[in-house]
């Protein structure tokens, strides 16, 4: 689900996995009564099976009403960072795709239920796509008469305009899975096509077909079947032709969705409102209960947790995006039967791991020992304790299909907080010891603590660390240049989707390395491009889940381009005026599109 914002776990729906300035991490003792009642394995289980296409009956609107929702009032929301993005074509972050739902459409979407099953509907399209010639051709209709804020009718132009502009240079950060099933795998598909700003040229009707104003027509070189769940990402939400200002689009986007943008000062503030011409027949996933939203940055979650859990004044109204109960308050609110009743609770996809640049780190043995010496335990704990993580076992997350429990190359189920001695012997080995490492983390107080943590696990092993602090607003854009000038880094990743051809092909496959995209540790080994390409092509799910699944073992055992470090929950808490909570399988956090006030 793409990166996490420290989304982007950039989902890539990749989400912030957020935490606390502490150390006080919350253990099955910490929540005052001896239990430990955060979510695990068995729930993340369940978000591993595969989503339901739906029907053009499941496409229409209105969206399935909310149990006592009222309308009216403005949601406070309160968020740690900036939007890195809000350019959807840019949009992989978790933070920016989950304001997405509420002010961008795209042609397809989830419907979810209260036990988090997904089913893909049409968004814009009348329903989630008519596959033929074996699934390379999908057709789309567009439902009638779908407006923008500016009361412009949504036509085919528009969607074929919108998957046209992600060629263009300037489109960096956003997912490309359907430009490279259109034109080129990897980087390739850029050579094939200039994007249309440059003599407004098109890409060829073989490719990309408007027959009318109602039908798009996709043609792909091979069987594109989860084609219905990659429209339905963030980064693929429709930019209307005749508003698109090209790199300005990033501050000024046009929404099609229930809400939009009335004012946004960066790095200050961002406030929704109600967009007039958005229609709830058409709309069968969103709702507009409230006047609007008022989102202020700056807040981390030390200060969300103690504002919303005081509830006073705006915080009555207040939810949190993609910010985390606290560490130093989980105990606070897990042992206040009122707290907890206004809390949501889910296993989120991501899997936090240490990066090595492998331009940089190119002796095996130096990123084995790192990866022994991550105090993964004492990370988790910093970040929510047992309500925001567990040790990482594998590079695959307990919701990806083919994650393996009891796969543990690196002893972590021996050893969860590190092996110093085995790591020292391996940094013997290579000859390293007092090597300089440049480890990059981001300016949040939880990447600070564990900063504190990894500098102490590598000096203890012979490694001397050079700490360098990011601005986390454009971190995922710094750690994302080829020459980033970083030997390690820590991402958040999870599946886009329910498979893995969501998480290798990003995150491994040597063909993808360029600024922007997601191959953090730059790895290009010959056996991984190979396989990612021969899966790829492998139409039988159970097939490709097992393929899949030994992929993992070798990248971990033969290459290690990063280190495990713990799989994220979320674990958020709303004002007592605030109704329709809901943890999203989809968004992996509060559900906006249904929340209400109560009065």
């Amino acid at each position: 689900m793409s990166i996490i914002s420290s989304r982007r776990a950039r989902t890539a729906v990749v989400a912030v996995a957020a935490g606390a300035l502490a150390l006080a991490g919350c253990s099955s003792s910490d929540s005052g009564n001896g239990k430990d009642k955060s979510k695990g394995k068995k729930e993340a289980a369940a978000q591993s099976a595969a989503v339901t296409m739906g029907t053009a009956a499941d496409s229409t609107g209105p969206a399935e009403e909310v149990q006592g929702a009222k309308p009216g009032g403005t949601i406070q929301v309160y968020e740690e960072d900036d939007f890195s993005h809000l350019d959807p074509g840019q949009i992989y972050v978790s933070d920016a795709g989950l304001l997405s739902k509420l002010i961008f459409r795209g042609l397809t979407t989830y419907k979810e239920d209260d036990k988090g099953a997904l089913t893909v509907v049409g968004d814009l399209a009348t329903d989630p796509g008519k596959m033929s010639d074996g699934g390379k051709t999908w057709t789309y209709t567009l439902k009638d008469g779908i407006k923008d804020e500016t009361g412009h009718v949504i036509d085919s132009a528009d969607v074929r305009h919108t998957f046209e502009r992600l060629y263009d240079p300037f489109i960096t950060d956003g997912p490309s899975y359907i430009q490279q099933w259109l034109s080129g795998t990897g980087t390739t598909y850029r050579k094939a096509y200039a994007g249309p700003f440059k003599g407004g040229k098109h890409l060829p009707d073989s490719v990309l077909a408007t027959p009318d104003d109602k039908t798009v027509v996709f043609h792909f070189k091979e069987a594109q079947p989860d084609l219905p769940q990659a429209l339905a990402m963030a980064g693929y939400s429709v930019v209307p032709e005749k508003t698109d200002t090209k790199a300005k689009y990033d501050t000024k986007p046009v929404a099609i969705g229930p809400y939009k943008i009335s004012e946004f000062k960066a790095g200050k503030s961002v406030k929704l409102v109600k967009n007039t011409n958005w229609d709830a027949k058409s709309d069968a996933m969103r709702h507009q209960y409230v006047d609007g939203f008022n989102i202020d940055i700056n807040h981390d979650d030390e200060d969300q947790t103690k504002t919303i859990l005081a509830d006073r004044g705006d915080a009555k109204n207040a939810i949190m995006m993609t910010g985390q109960v606290a560490t130093t308050q989980v105990q606070k609110v897990v042992s206040n039967a009122a707290a907890m009743k206004r809390t949501i609770q889910g296993y989120a996809p991501y899997v936090w791991q240490m990066n090595f640049n492998m331009d940089r780190i190119k002796d095996k043995k130096i990123r084995d020992a790192i990866t022994y010496a991550m105090p993964s335990t004492a990370m988790y704990k910093a970040d929510g304790g047992a309500y925001g993580g567990e040790v990482a076992n594998s590079l695959m997350s307990p919701t990806t299909p083919g994650y393996q429990k009891d796969y543990d190359p690196f002893e972590r189920s021996k050893k969860p907080n590190g092996d110093i001695e085995k790591a020292k012997k391996l940094i013997d080995e290579a000859g390293a010891k007092g090597k300089k490492i440049v480890y990059a983390y981001a300016n949040v107080p939880v990447r600070q603590q564990q900063a504190v943590l990894v500098e102490n696990a590598l000096t203890k092993i012979g490694l001397d660390v050079q700490k360098k602090e990011i601005d986390a607003a454009t971190w995922y854009e710094q750690v994302g240049k080829v020459k980033n000038g970083f030997d390690i880094y820590m991402t958040g990743w999870g599946q886009d989707w329910s498979s893995a051809s969501t998480v290798f092909p990003p995150l491994y496959d040597g063909a993808q390395i360029q600024d922007g995209a997601s191959n953090y540790a730059h790895i290009n080994d010959d056996h991984v491009n190979s396989e990612i390409q021969r899966i790829l092509k492998i139409t039988d799910t159970a097939e490709a889940t097992k393929a899949w699944t030994a992929l993992n073992q070798y990248i971990s055992e033969k290459v290690n381009p990063a280190s495990p470090i713990y799989y994220t929950k979320t674990f958020q808490i709303a004002g007592t005026n605030v109704g329709g909570l809901r943890y999203s399988t989809v968004t992996s956090y509060t559900d906006p599109t249904r929340v209400f006030l109560k009065s």
